[in-house]
C-alpha cells in the first residue's frame, strides 16, 4: 500500500481535471487515486476505493457540489476541499459550503503565467496535505511536516528588531486602546465564527488574517458581520483600526498594522509569499509586535504549516500577551503546536475560552499582559 495521499478530483471540465491531476502528481506525497465529471460518477469510484481527500467543484451537472457535500457529510465523511473559480457572485454558497463540512477552499489553478501556477501548485498541494490531517467528527491525525521548500519570512517585508531597538521601543510605545491579532489557516473560517459571533459590540479592535483565496474574503467578512454584534469588514488600505470592529486582510494581499501617534491604521500591501501564504500571519503579527507591543493581544488557532509562529514570538518578546489554540479543539494542530514548541504562547486555551480572553483584555488593556507572563 502506498503511504501516499490519495486525491479524487470532481470537476465537470476535462481541463481542470488535467491541471489538478498533473499539480497534484507533481508532489511525491500526494497521489490522483482517480477523477470524476459529476457527484454520481464520484460516488461510484468511492463505493470501490475511498479517498483521503476529495476536491470538490461548486457548480456540477446532475448534482450541485453543495448537495453533494451536504449527503457525503451525513452519510461517509471524507476530507473535501472546495476548489472553484466562483468570486463574489457565488462566494456566499462557499461559505455554505465550509459551515457544511468542507475543510478548506482554493481557487481553480491559473496558467497564464509560470508564477501564478507555482503559486496555484503550492496553495494547491498544501491543502490537499492539510485536509487529510484534519479532525472530521472528532477523528484525530497527525499533521505531516511541511514539504521542505525555500520559503520568504516576514524579513522580506518588515525587517526584524535588534535586541536593542526591541527594548527601547518596548520602553517608548505609549499606551494605547488595545488591539488583538488573529491568526488561522485550516479549519479557521468555522474558528473565528465561533470566537466572533460571542463578541460583545464593545470588543477591541480586531485584525485577523485567515488563508483563504482572492475574492472570497469579502464574502467571509460579509457573512461574519451579519451573525456578529461587533462590525466585521474586508481590510481596505488606511482603515482605520478602531473599538467594536474586525479588519479580516483580503486575499492575496498582506496586511499590517500601522501606528500614527496613538491611533491605528492597517497598510495592504501585496509582497512575496511569506511563510507560504500571502495573506501571512508572521506579516501581521511582526507589525503589531513593532506597533503596539503590549497594547496588543496575540493569538493563533488552527491550521498546517508554521505561519504566525515566528510573528507571535515576536509579540510576546514586545510584551504581548499571546495564546494558542489547544490540539484538542483544532482541525489541525499545526500552527498552534509550532508556535508553542518555538515558546511563543504564554498560554495554550480550547477556542471555547477565546473570546473570553478577548473580552477580559479589552477591559484590562496592556495592564493584563502580566497575567500571561
Amino acid at each position: 500500500m502506498s503511504d501516499k495521499i490519495r486525491v479524487l478530483i470532481v470537476d465537470d471540465s476535462a481541463s481542470v481535471r488535467t491541471t489538478l491531476s498533473d499539480i497534484i502528481a507533481s508532489d511525491p506525497d500526494l497521489e490522483v487515486m482517480g477523477t470524476a465529471a459529476d457527484p454520481y460518477i464520484a460516488v461510484e469510484r468511492i463505493r470501490h476505493e475511498v479517498p483521503d481527500v476529495i476536491f470538490l467543484d461548486i457548480e456540477l451537472p446532475r448534482m450541485d457540489g453543495l448537495t453533494f457535500l451536504r449527503k457525503l457529510m451525513s452519510q461517509r465523511p471524507i476530507p473535501v476541499v472546495i476548489c472553484s473559480s466562483l468570486a463574489q457572485s457565488g462566494s456566499d454558497t462557499f461559505m455554505q459550503a465550509l459551515e457544511a463540512g468542507a475543510v478548506d477552499v482554493v481557487a481553480k489553478p491559473r496558467v497564464d503565467t509560470a508564477q501564478f501556477l507555482q503559486e496555484s501548485r503550492m496553495r494547491i498541494c498544501d491543502a490537499a496535505k492539510a485536509a487529510a490531517h484534519a479532525k472530521l467528527r472528532g477523528i484525530k491525525k497527525a499533521a505531516p511536516p511541511m514539504t521542505v521548500e525555500a520559503k520568504l519570512n516576514a524579513d522580506s517585508i518588515l525587517p526584524p528588531l535588534s535586541d536593542h531597538r526591541r527594548q527601547s521601543l518596548i520602553e517608548r510605545l505609549p499606551v494605547t486602546d488595545p488591539i488583538v491579532a488573529i491568526g488561522a489557516s485550516t479549519g479557521g473560517t468555522e474558528a473565528l465564527r465561533e470566537v466572533l459571533e460571542q463578541l460583545p459590540a464593545a470588543s477591541p479592535a480586531i485584525l485577523i488574517v485567515q488563508h483563504m483565496p482572492d475574492k472570497f474574503t469579502t464574502a467571509f467578512a460579509r457573512r461574519l458581520d451579519a451573525g456578529c454584534a461587533i462590525a466585521v469588514k474586508e481590510a481596505e488600505d488606511g482603515d482605520l483600526v478602531m473599538p467594536g470592529r474586525a479588519l479580516i486582510a483580503p486575499g492575496n494581499f498582506h496586511m499590517l498594522l500601522v501606528r500614527n501617534g496613538s491611533r491605528y491604521t492597517v497598510k495592504i500591501i501585496e509582497g512575496h509569499h511569506v511563510s507560504r501564504h500571502r495573506p501571512s500571519v508572521d506579516v501581521l503579527f511582526r507589525s503589531t509586535a513593532q506597533s503596539a507591543g503590549r497594547n496588543a493581544l496575540g493569538m493563533l488557532l488552527t491550521g498546517m504549516g508554521d505561519d504566525g509562529a515566528r510573528g507571535l514570538l515576536e509579540m510576546r518578546q514586545m510584551g504581548s500577551p499571546t495564546i494558542a489554540q489547544d490540539e484538542e479543539t483544532s482541525v489541525v494542530f499545526g500552527m498552534p503546536k509550532e508556535a508553542i514548541q518555538r515558546g511563543a504562547a504564554a498560554r495554550i486555551l480550547p477556542l471555547g475560552k477565546m473570546a473570553g480572553e478577548i473580552t477580559a483584555f479589552g477591559r484590562k488593556g496592556p495592564a493584563a499582559a502580566g497575567d500571561y507572563a
